[in-house]
């Protein structure tokens, strides 16, 4: 793991925003956030798991695969945008190899003791994971919006901002969370006292 590497989930909704959506790649391949690890959400391709189930009534535990098959195809969307992605399931390597990852969750396929299989979880809440597992310094999450100043990780749950799991994830990752919306970096105070710094300076998007 290089020193100082960031987790950056970018939000699939940010698909509605295709030129902030190529800017923000393309600045994250030229370094401007330091050593990332990008993970994407799924966006419109996981809104349409969530349709099919509710039309078909199939149990969550296939959701919730069917939606990390739905973030993997929004890697592969990502790196054909900003063809200096490289989609990897182990972005730890691809790091050391001084790559750019986006990282492709499908081996969670297969289950994990540390991840409900529900929409509780979604890739807010993975990207803290992951995070905590790389020992990641940041989480920033890349919104379409912009969340109340000051909320934490309840309160964003609370609003419909991140998933219901995301104040346990939280609570987990002793770095420093960072939400960006339109409107530049805030932070999101959660337990961990690392979490309440300062964010990052502001950077358009």
């Amino acid at each position: 793991m290089r020193d100082g590497t960031s987790v950056v989930k970018v939000g699939g909704s940010l698909v509605a925003e295709g030129g902030r959506l190529r800017r923000l790649l393309g600045g994250l391949a030229d370094g401007a956030e330091g050593p990332v690890v990008i993970v994407p959400g799924g966006g419109a391709l996981a809104e349409a798991v969530r349709t099919t189930q509710a039309a078909l009534g199939f149990p969550d535990p296939l959701a919730h695969r069917l939606a990390l098959g739905a973030m993997a195809g929004m890697a592969r969307i990502f790196a054909a945008l900003e063809p200096r992605l490289a989609v990897t399931g182990d972005p730890a390597a691809s790091l050391a190899a001084g790559g750019v990852p986006v990282w492709d969750p499908s081996a969670l396929e297969a289950g994990h003791p540390e991840i409900p299989e529900s929409w509780d979880v979604t890739s807010d809440s993975l990207a803290l994971w992951l995070a905590t597992r790389l020992a990641a310094t940041a989480c920033l999450l890349v919104k379409a919006v912009d969340p109340a100043p000051g909320a934490g990780p309840a309160e964003l749950a609370r609003s419909g901002l991140v998933d219901a799991a995301f104040p346990a994830f939280a609570a987990r990752f002793p770095g420093r969370i960072v939400l960006r919306g339109p409107g530049g970096d805030r932070p999101c105070c959660s337990a961990p006292a690392a979490a309440c710094t300062a964010p990052a300076a502001e950077r358009a998007a």
